[in-house]
């Protein structure tokens, strides 16, 4: 039978710098109930990123802010355990994006069924959800790394970056991986395959990225932004590509975020510098997760998450990515399937 009530976590407070656990609260609310073309989903798993941070203040951006004293929202995968739609029936699973509470009401059109026989659950969160495809997209089409090129990624052992790196050693590229751990950079290099791989916390970053890219780089992977964007930025070879995924490094920053300029190093390398979000590339997902599928199923793909228990511990887990606690994709445990 199903409860009554559930717990949600809304926010509450807008973040002055990094979010402190006052800025979100646990609410108990009712479990609803669906209509004709609806679909009541148990969470099982759900996703906290980085970019939910920029949603938190009321800044202009490419996504509309989250609204005070209502649920945060997030990739779920979920389990239908109530169904009044003539496509999806009790005891399917299916992603979406969804709210941070136990369990959610949907539109039959607002989710997508997922194979729990291809790859567990929680994959569609990771390599093969927007995950994946953010770095497939990010890389293929902005990057477009060629065989034996230098091929740089910040971030390199989240979840984007450590998929970017993958990616590029398929297409025959060098890679060069940039992390904040010695366990990471020896993953990095032992179990995913990059050529190198630096802990930007020991010794300076610059000269150890000049180390490690003799030959300058050919596409720079951005996911942090900051003194190793810069870094990078002033290695790039002629004609470089730089998609901008994130920039982490700046996200809880109060004051503005200042650096190098980097218009006299685009002009005289002829690079091409282009932020994107993986939403502009809606109608080519299924090419890309297309892709994803069969490189993880030939063994040339790998992926690690990161995995909290309990819709508690949501908060725990997304502050957490800011002090780079997690190995590749961090992904929160609400609940056991059938259950």
């Amino acid at each position: 039978m199903l409860p009554d009530k559930q717990k949600q976590i809304q926010l509450v407070s807008r973040p002055n710098g990094t979010p402190v656990e006052s800025d979100f609260h646990y609410k108990e609310i009712d479990v609803p109930r669906p209509d004709q073309g609806q679909v009541l989903i148990k969470t099982l798993y759900l996703s906290v990123d980085p970019y939910m941070r920029g949603r938190m203040s009321d800044a202009k951006s490419y996504v509309e802010p989250f609204k005070l004293n209502e649920a945060l929202a997030g990739g779920v995968v979920g389990e239908i355990v109530d169904s009044q739609s003539e496509h999806f029936k009790k005891g399917d699973f299916v992603v979406g994006m969804l709210p941070w509470q136990e369990y959610s009401l949907a539109s039959e059109k607002a989710v997508r069924a997922i194979d729990p026989d291809v790859a567990p659950i929680s994959t569609h969160l990771s390599i093969l959800g927007m995950t994946g495809l953010t770095a497939y997209f990010g890389l293929l089409d902005i990057g477009q790394p060629k065989e034996g090129e230098t091929v740089v990624v910040s971030g390199a052992a989240g979840a984007v970056g450590s998929a970017v790196g993958q990616i590029a050693k398929i297409k025959g590229a060098r890679v060069v991986g940039i992390a904040g751990s010695d366990e990471k950079v020896n993953y990095l290099k032992e179990t995913l395959g990059f050529d190198e791989a630096i802990n930007y916390k020991t010794g300076d970053i610059q000269e150890s990225l000049e180390a490690a890219c003799p030959d300058g780089i050919d596409v720079y992977f951005e996911n942090v932004g900051g003194e190793i964007g810069d870094a990078a930025l002033s290695l790039l070879n002629k004609h470089a590509r730089v998609p901008v995924c994130g920039a982490i490094s700046s996200y809880n920053k109060t004051e503005e975020d200042l650096g190098p300029r980097v218009q006299s190093r685009l002009i005289k390398t002829s690079a091409l510098m282009k932020g994107f979000v993986v939403n502009d590339y809606n109608d080519r997902f299924k090419e890309g997760a297309a892709d994803l599928g069969k490189w993880l199923s030939e063994g040339k793909l790998q992926y690690e998450e990161t995995i909290t228990e309990g819709l508690d511990n949501v908060t725990e887990a997304f502050l957490g990515l800011f002090e780079g606690k997690n190995l590749g994709k961090q992904l929160v445990k609400v609940a056991e399937p059938g259950n």
